[in-house]
């Protein structure tokens, strides 16, 4: 790590990228610990990770879990239920927006929605 003196006064660090990627690993790891230990990051239960690795996407896992159909979360989302069908299917991709309501809807993350 290199440190710097900026004509400004103002220092700056240099970080290799290993260095930059396993600071945000850490930064990751203690928002995830925060939001577990305070309630607001849904965990799925050892009973429950057959149905998460059995469901099509993690989508139709979530809508199952808070007992919604595809009907409801769609209206919930303001989308279609033809097309919630087809994001459930993997057929079609939502925008972000879409993702974001859906997230809302379900009490999940985005993230918790969509496949890397």
């Amino acid at each position: 790590m290199t440190v710097q003196k900026l004509t400004t006064g103002e220092a700056t660090v240099t970080l290799s990228r290993k260095d930059y990627e396993d600071l945000v690993d850490s930064r990751d790891y203690a928002l995830a610990m925060r939001d577990i230990t305070s309630g607001n990051m849904p965990l799925i239960g050892e009973d429950e990770v057959d149905d998460y690795l059995a469901a099509p996407t993690p989508l139709v896992f979530w809508r199952k879990r808070r007992g919604m159909t595809q009907a409801h979360l769609a209206e919930a989302a303001g989308i279609s239920q033809p097309f919630m069908a087809q994001i459930e299917g993997g057929l079609k991709d939502a925008s972000a927006a879409v993702y974001a309501r859906l997230a809302r809807q379900l009490g999940v993350r985005i993230d918790d929605l969509v496949v890397d």
